[in-house]
Formats: structure tokens, sequence, C-alpha cells
């Protein structure tokens, strides 16, 4: 039986949908405050079992009988106000996993960190799975705890645990939602008319699936693996964004200043309304940073491996905002 937690996400429900799709038993985790995802309503051999991942004892019970792990609950904010939460939902939610892991004898754990978890490169241009991570007082929270999130995997490791870490670049699909990448598509669509002049990897959900999956399968363990189909700045990636969808890209660089006016201005207006804006000061400066990703290393573990092409992935986007 095969364990999923974070089911009910963007990636987590693609996962599933191809676990099941390839006639694997799996278990899945949901929140009780979580609705099953429109994807997965149609497969009814599913077990779902209610937990959350901060309490030890519920997850205890999912684990009855588990012999792999793939580990995708995670909380995602760029809100310093969601920082204490951050640690302790991914951070302290990754320990309950592996000490789980570890208790119950599971073959082996596929665990999602991110992109986020890397280090800046040093002397290459480009970032591997080798670039240390090292803290400097820009970081973020949500980089911090997937940090100290994969610190407990690699802990885990140590103590016997046969693991995987997959850190996957922005991830884009049709069905993402309203949240997340999801909204950002939804506001070129509307005629968003800013882009930030950076660099950002992107890869479709259903390769990362596709990856995690063949990683379990494996013998690989005690490595991790960055999945990323393509480096793109906003721009280019904004503009044909907007092309599949038939709107007018964005014409407007957002400069540094005027994201710093900006965030603050949310941050202001938040005070007033008691409503949380998703530009914060972490995702407007994050914005202007230019980062180039490795795929190399996947790639030479499974020749066959291809990444879907990002056009393509914009096409299915745009087809599902237009229905």
């Amino acid at each position: 039986m095969i364990l999923v937690t974070g089911a009910t996400g963007f990636l987590g429900s693609e996962l599933v949908k191809q676990l099941v799709n390839s006639g694997k038993a799996v278990r899945a985790l949901k929140r009780s405050t979580s609705r099953i995802p429109e994807i997965l309503e149609p497969y009814t051999e599913i077990e779902w079992v209610t937990a959350d991942i901060v309490d030890y004892f519920s997850l205890e019970e999912a684990f009855q009988g588990i012999t792999r792990v793939y580990h995708c609950a995670a909380l995602v904010s760029f809100d310093p106000a969601y920082k204490k939460q951050l640690l302790k939902i991914n951070k302290e939610g990754t320990a309950h996993i592996v000490n789980l892991a570890l208790d119950h004898g599971v073959e082996k754990l596929v665990h999602v960190s991110s992109v986020s978890a890397l280090g800046a490169p040093k002397k290459e241009d480009v970032i591997t799975e080798s670039s240390q991570w090292e803290f400097d007082g820009t970081q973020n929270g949500y980089s911090i705890s997937k940090y100290e999130s994969e610190m407990e995997v690699w802990r885990g490791i140590s103590e016997g645990l046969d693991a995987v870490i997959v850190n996957p670049s922005l991830i884009l699909g049709e069905n993402a939602g309203t949240k997340g990448t999801g909204q950002l598509f939804q506001m070129i669509k509307r005629g968003l008319k800013f882009y930030t002049n950076n660099m950002v990897g992107i890869v479709d959900v259903v390769d990362v699936a596709n990856a995690m999956i063949r990683l379990m399968d494996s013998e690989i363990s005690g490595e991790r693996f960055i999945l990323n189909a393509c480096n793109v700045t906003s721009k280019e990636l904004f503009t044909e964004a907007a092309k599949s969808m038939a709107v007018k890209p964005p014409s407007i660089e957002a400069k540094p200043w005027m994201l710093e006016l900006a965030w603050r201005g949310a941050n202001l207006l938040s005070l007033f309304t008691g409503k949380n804006y998703s530009l914060t000061r972490d995702s407007a400066r994050s914005s202007t940073k230019v980062r180039k990703y490795s795929n190399k290393k996947i790639l030479k573990a499974f020749p066959d491996f291809t990444y879907k092409p990002y056009n393509k992935t914009l096409e299915e986007i745009a087809s599902k905002l237009n229905r």
C-alpha cells in the first residue's frame, strides 16, 4: 500500500491519479477541511484517510500497512507572518513522516522539496543539486522551512531510511485552480499589465509526478534531483501565456522600486481591510532575482525521460481557463 500526503493539493492529486491509473493501491491523506479534487472524484478505489501531518497520532494510524510514502504535503506562503506556521507544518510535519517511516519499516520515501531549498550559485551560473544552501539573512520563511525539512529527510537517511528528494521549480498545469500559479494565469487573462525582470525555472505537474514515480521504482537512494523543464524570463512566460489565451501581453516592466512601494502599500491596505494580499516583501524581492536551474541529473538517470514543452503546458492552461 502506498501513502500519499498532501493528496488534495495540486501536485499530490496528479501523483495519486498517475499511481491509481498504473494499478497501484493508494491511501491518500486529506485534512478535515479539505475537499477531494475534481480530477480524483472518479477514482472510487482511493482509500481516503483524514489526518494532519502535524498530528503524530493520526499519522501513525495512516501508516498501518504502508510500504512506500510520497510526502507532498506542505504549506506554501511568502508572507513573513506565516513563518512559524511554515516551520511547524513543513519541518515538524516532515520529521513526523520520517520518524514514522523508520518505525514502520517503510521501503522508501520520496520527499517533495523545492528549488527554494537550493543554494545560490557561486562560480557557476546554473544552480545544481550540489549548490550549497547558506543562510545569509535574505532567505524567506518558506525557503528556510523547505531547507530544514530536507535536513529531516537527510537525518532519516543517515538512520537507515531509503529516501530520495525532489526539488521542483515553478510547477505549472491546467488543474492548478485559483491559487499559486493558477492565480497568476487568471491575472494574465484579465489583462495583467506588468512583468518583472527576472528568470524562473518551470516544469509541468505531470512531469514532476512521473519523475517521482520513476525515482520510487528505481534503486536510487540518498540523492536529490532538480525537476526543471526550462528556464525562462517572466516577460517571456507572461507573453507566451497571454498569446495562448488570445489576450494582450503585459508590456510594462515593474522596476524594483515600484515593487517596494507596491508591497508596502499592500501591507498598509491589509491593516485596514483585514485581507491578506499575495504581494509581500519576500515575494516582491524574489521576483527580481535571476535563477537558472540545471535538469541534467534526472535526464542522466533516466535517458528516456522527456519534459513536456512549456508552450504545450501553456496551451493546456489556456484551454482550461477559456472553457
